[in-house]
C-alpha cells in the first residue's frame, strides 16, 4: 500500500511539473498574443509614445491568458491538494482578481499611461504570469499544516 501511495505522490509530483512547464511554455510563446506592449515595455518606453493599441482586441487577449493560466494553476491547486473548498476559494479569487485588475487596467489606458508607466506595468503583469498560483500553493500548505488533525473533514 505504501508503494502505491509513493507511486501517486511522484505521480502528482510529475503532473505539477509538467503544467509548470506549460504555463512557462505560454510565457514562451506570448508573442502568438495580441500586445503591443509587450514590445513597448521592453525598449525605452520612457522616451518613446504609446503605440496604437486595438482595446477590444488587448483586452480579449488579456482575458484568454489570464484564463488559460487560471485553468492550469486551478489543475495545479487541485493535483497539489485534492480540496474541492481550495479550488472554489481559488476560482472566486481569480475571477474578482480578474475582474478588479482588468478594470484598473482599462482605466490606466484611457489615460495612456500617464504619470503611471509602472502602475499599468504591473497591472498587466499580474494579468498575463500566473503570480497568483505561486501564492495560493504555499497559503493552502501552511493551512493544512496549521488546522488540528480533527478539523481536515471540514476542509473538503
Amino acid at each position: 500500500m505504501k508503494r502505491i501511495k509513493n507511486y501517486k505522490n511522484i505521480t502528482n509530483i510529475l503532473l505539477i511539473g509538467g503544467l509548470f512547464v506549460v504555463l512557462m511554455a505560454i510565457r514562451f510563446y506570448e508573442n502568438y498574443f495580441y500586445d503591443p506592449l509587450l514590445s513597448y515595455f521592453k525598449s525605452d518606453y520612457l522616451h518613446q509614445s504609446m503605440p496604437k493599441l486595438l482595446t477590444g482586441k488587448l483586452l480579449f487577449h488579456l482575458f484568454l491568458r489570464y484564463a488559460i493560466n487560471t485553468l492550469l494553476s486551478l489543475l495545479i491547486i487541485w493535483i497539489a491538494f485534492r480540496k474541492k473548498s481550495f479550488i472554489k476559494f481559488s476560482f472566486y479569487f481569480y475571477t474578482i482578481a480578474f475582474f478588479l485588475l482588468i478594470i484598473t487596467f482599462w482605466l490606466v489606458l484611457q489615460t495612456h499611461f500617464e504619470n503611471s508607466y509602472l502602475f499599468g506595468f504591473y497591472v498587466r503583469r499580474f494579468l498575463i504570469q500566473p503570480i497568483f498560483v505561486l501564492l495560493l500553493l504555499p497559503a493552502f500548505y501552511y493551512q493544512l499544516k496549521s488546522k488540528p488533525k480533527d478539523n481536515y473533514s471540514k476542509l473538503q
